[in-house]
């Protein structure tokens, strides 16, 4: 027999705000920003080591914040919570601005090369 799917955790928008802002404070704790930092300088600003280095520990240290609210301890409970910000984004600026927030900690800043140093015209 199958056994049934795990129901979806939802969070109010309040507990949403509360589980977001723990989950920034969980990146700013020292054996976790270390984690970080060691990830990313691994990855040397390459977008395909990012993904590969710094993404999974980025993902790490939200299931350990994440699933004492009942989402899974996989991939899929980080994503099942990323949708769920989303969704609050629009309704509540504190969420939005916290979600700005994450994802600075979570993406590299986008460099962009001076305007005039690309491909010659000539």
């Amino acid at each position: 027999m199958a056994s049934a799917p795990a129901q979806q955790p939802t969070l109010t928008v309040e507990q949403a705000r509360v589980v977001l802002s723990e989950v920034i404070q969980a990146f700013s704790v020292p054996e976790n920003a270390a984690r970080m930092e060691e990830a990313r300088e691994s990855a040397c600003n390459d977008m395909g080591k990012m993904l590969q280095l710094v993404l999974p520990v980025a993902t790490q240290i939200q299931q350990e914040v994440i699933k004492a609210y009942g989402f899974n301890n996989e991939g899929e409970g980080v994503l099942k919570f990323a949708r769920l910000v989303k969704m609050y984004e629009t309704q509540d600026p504190e969420i939005a601005a916290m979600s700005v927030k994450l994802k600075s900690l979570l993406l590299p800043p986008l460099s962009t090369p001076p305007i005039g140093s690309g491909i010659p015209t000539s």
